[in-house]
């Protein structure tokens, strides 16, 4: 996929093992701005079947990253590292909306995947409190958009009559209306809640977060102030693609251990100090993104 910064002489890629900390040392020293992003991810079915890898690569890359922005800051080039961490470090939260901080109030996650993201956190604080190196952590909130496809390493789950692309809510719900399922699959009984935030927004709200001298060595939730149902969204996404005339059915399908209830982030700390508000709608949000997949669907991705 070619993307619009590929020709851009300030651009370099390279290719190499996110663990390897040799070579993050190396590419680091002449950096000013570390972004921790590189990770194992996937859909939830993922947080099962890799629920040790989950925790151990990660914590390999974790530990590579930062070995790296603590050598380059020593040397006098880094200025700071922003991670990306997550709004699972809130898995057991029971406040809602959850402000910044609550993590550390809060039971630990119960899955590796949260449990390794708040890990992350801590591997800030501590490189902060050890080496002075500055910090930012910023926590998406449940990212949608084009351009996501099938995690290599993850395996077929089915939803009714359907194959998953993702496991990922908003993609897996529009590939199942665009392949005709009816009556529609959900998991559980699709009251949970979530905030679903266009990735654009999110990409300006991290960029606000690594420029800001406001935002030195403190977190925030990215995130729409908007909080969705599952089947509320069903409905918009059945909506876009039928129109207003066709009923739409629900089939409720068991859901997954670590499918949280509630997820619903307090947004005003980003609001105060980076001036950041996700002002794209979710009805945008679908008007881009099931084209897309249609697309996706057509050309035998998905």
């Amino acid at each position: 996929m070619r993307r619009a910064f590929d020709n851009d002489p300030r651009y370099r890629l390279v290719e190499g093992d996110a663990k390897d900390a040799e070579l993050l040392t190396e590419l680091a020293v002449d950096c000013d701005h570390v972004v921790a992003g590189a990770a194992m991810i996937g859909g939830i079915s993922y947080f099962h079947e890799f629920a040790y890898d989950l925790l151990a690569e990660n914590e390999r890359i974790c530990a590579a990253t930062f070995d790296a922005a603590i050598n380059s800051f020593r040397l006098g080039r880094l200025q700071k590292i922003t991670v990306l961490s997550s709004s699972m470090v809130f898995e057991s939260a029971s406040v809602f909306p959850t402000p910044e901080g609550a993590q550390a109030s809060s039971p630990p996650p119960r899955s590796t995947y949260g449990f390794q993201k708040l890990a992350t956190e801590y591997f800030a604080r501590g490189a902060h409190e050890q080496y002075a190196l500055p910090y930012t952590i910023v926590r998406p909130f449940n990212c949608v958009g084009i351009g996501e496809r099938r995690a290599l390493r993850d395996h077929d789950v089915m939803s009714g009559n359907v194959k998953l692309a993702m496991s990922h809510v908003v993609p897996d719900l529009v590939q199942k209306v665009l392949k005709g399922q009816d009556p529609l699959h959900i998991l559980g009984d699709g009251s949970q809640v979530r905030h679903y935030t266009y990735g654009g927004d999110l990409a300006r709200g991290i960029r606000l977060a690594m420029e800001s001298e406001r935002a030195l060595n403190e977190d925030f939730n990215l995130s729409t102030a908007r909080k969705t149902t599952v089947r509320e969204l069903a409905e918009v996404i059945w909506r876009k693609v039928h129109g207003p005339d066709k009923p739409l059915r629900l089939i409720s399908d068991p859901p997954y251990e670590h499918d949280v209830q509630m997820r619903v982030p307090d947004v005003r700390k980003a609001g105060e100090l980076l001036g950041f508000e996700a002002t794209t709608s979710l009805e945008d949000v679908l008007d881009e993104v099931i084209p897309w997949i249609r697309e996706e669907i057509a050309a035998g991705r998905i």
